[in-house]
Formats: structure tokens, C-alpha cells, sequence
């Protein structure tokens, strides 16, 4: 079998695409069982090495809601990060932002909710309470001179409130935006985006003054869309793109919300298009069976089930 795609470019794509790699941490929050600190550390390591850029480290949520993430400090401390290699934080609150300065991070990311049942269950607030309490972590962290993404959730679908409207979603990443954020990503938390809805809110998006360089996508799989979702917003002019390594993840506070888009499957993707990524796949592919050995489960992505078999 070839180990790599034939690259065929095609007009209008990005030459580049940034992956904003999320497996250790909306990865790993997601399971069942809680991995030692040195493996984190180690896994970080692992994906360092294989070329990836921006590597979301762990998250500040407090530790009795994500108890796979209890040592951030720790894994902090002992992780040694590599020149030239970014690795943002997740914070929820000013307690969280608290606990990452103490550990001198120089990159956040903050996360809001679309709907409303959402963020009561995530966030125990409101919408508008949840804004509030991003723009009293954002005004810490911008007088820290610290770089800050925004997630917003349930972008294309809620559970609970079932479709969500593309102005609702606006709404919350223009406040965003106007508080400050160098990059929002739009979450398909549980999965039910499909292209036309997606460039949609991208085009939505736009006439509201929010072009694609201020934008990332992060899709989960859990009706199949995530690839074709991630050429859809490639064709929209989004140049980073959030990916999991193995397709570890989900979000443990909406249980319909399954894996995220394997990193290695977009990888596949992308270097067929002849769009750079700076990541070397095999590596990549390694990297992602050894975590999942250590999790006692097997590897969802499909480029990693083809690239080890036999």
C-alpha cells in the first residue's frame, strides 16, 4: 500500500493550513479513565515531534467537572515545550486564569455557548453570563499581552434545543470578536453540520465583518461530515482547522457529542490537495496508536487504521 496520498492541487484553496491539534486536551477529557502525568507529558512530546504547530496543551476547568485534567499544573511543570511550537490553554473563568498565569502560560483560549441549555449545563450561566465572565478573563489576559482564541459551542446544533439559527451563533462571535479574540473557532459539538450550512454561518459570518482570517473550524464526526465540513470551510478561505489526534475527543457535558475530526484523516486530506501542513503523518499515525494503547481502546481514525495495518 502507498503510505502517503498522490497530490493533486486544486484552485482557490489555501498553500498552508495551520492545525490547532486538541487530543490532549478536548481529547483526553473525554475519557473514561485518567492517564499519569508523565504520559500526558510524553504525549505532548510525541506531537511536538511529528511537525504539529499549535498544540492545545490542557485545561484550567476545575477538577471535580474534568477529573482527566486535574494535573494541569503539573503536566505544565514538567512538559518542556519546544521552540517555535505553541501550546495555548483552556481557561474558564478567572479562578482558571488564575491558575494558568501562576504556571506563566502565554496563550488561552476561552469558550462560550450558542444556546442557552448549553451553557447552563457547561457553564452553570447564561449566554450573556458566560460573555460576561470571558471579557473579565480576556481584560487579565490582555493586559498579560497573552494571545486568546474563543471557542463558541453548539454552532450548528443543540441537544437539547435541537437546530440552532445562524444569527443566534453571529450574535455570540461578534461579541467575541469585539472583545478581542485573535481567533474564534465554531464548534459542531455534537456533529450535525453539513457544507451548506456551513458556509453559511461563514458567509453570515462575513457580512457581519468576521472574515475567515479570524476563524477555525472544529467539527466532530459523528454523522460522518467532518472532512467534507473542513473542504467546505477550506473553500470558504479558513486556513486553521481544529483536529484530534486518533480521533480522541467528544465533550463530556453533551454525551451525543462522539469524536472529533482525527487529525490524521485531515492530514490525508490535505496533503492529497497539495496543501501544506508541516506534519509528518506516519509519525503522526505512531503517536496516535501509542495514546490509544494507553487508553485500553482502539484508534477511530481511518488514515491510522490503514497506515499500521499489518
Amino acid at each position: 500500500m502507498n503510505q502517503l496520498p498522490q497530490r493533486f492541487p486544486l484552485s482557490g484553496l489555501p498553500d498552508r493550513v495551520t492545525i490547532y491539534e486538541v487530543g490532549a486536551r478536548d481529547g483526553l477529557q473525554n475519557e473514561s479513565g485518567i492517564l499519569p502525568t508523565p504520559v500526558k507529558a510524553e504525549f505532548l512530546d510525541r506531537l511536538t515531534a511529528t511537525g504539529l504547530s499549535m498544540i492545545e496543551a490542557t485545561s484550567f476547568v476545575h477538577p471535580k467537572l474534568v477529573p482527566q485534567l486535574a494535573d494541569a499544573e503539573l503536566l505544565l511543570a514538567s512538559h518542556h515545550p519546544r521552540a517555535g511550537v505553541r501550546y495555548p490553554v483552556l481557561v474558564p473563568n478567572l479562578r482558571g486564569y488564575d491558575r494558568a498565569s501562576s504556571c506563566g502560560v502565554s496563550e488561552i483560549a476561552v469558550f462560550a455557548s450558542a444556546t442557552e441549555t448549553f451553557a447552563q449545563k457547561n457553564l452553570n450561566t447564561t449566554v450573556d453570563g458566560a460573555l460576561t465572565d470571558i471579557a473579565a478573563v480576556m481584560e487579565r489576559a490582555t493586559a498579560d499581552n497573552l494571545w486568546i482564541r474563543g471557542y463558541v459551542s453548539m454552532c450548528f446544533g443543540d441537544p437539547w434545543e435541537g437546530p440552532v439559527e445562524i444569527d443566534q451563533v453571529v450574535a455570540v462571535v461578534a461579541r467575541l470578536h469585539e472583545l478581542g479574540c485573535a481567533e474564534i473557532s465554531l464548534g459542531d459539538t455534537i456533529g450535525t453540520a453539513t457544507p451548506g450550512h456551513v458556509h453559511a454561518l461563514i458567509d453570515a459570518l462575513a457580512q457581519r465583518g468576521i472574515g475567515p482570517d479570524s476563524l477555525a473550524v472544529h467539527f466532530h464526526d459523528t454523522y460522518g461530515q467532518a472532512l467534507t465540513n473542513s473542504f467546505t470551510a477550506l473553500q470558504a478561505g479558513i486556513t486553521t482547522i481544529d483536529a484530534s489526534a486518533g480521533g480522541l475527543g467528544g465533550c463530556p457535558f453533551a454525551k451525543s457529542a462522539t469524536g472529533n475530526l482525527a487529525t490524521e484523516d485531515l492530514v490525508w486530506q490535505l496533503s492529497g490537495l497539495g496543501i501544506e501542513t508541516g506534519v509528518d503523518l506516519r509519525a503522526l499515525a505512531e503517536t496516535s496508536s501509542w495514546i490509544a494503547r494507553h487508553l485500553g481502546r482502539p484508534v477511530t481514525s481511518r488514515a491510522v487504521q490503514a497506515l499500521t495495518k499489518g
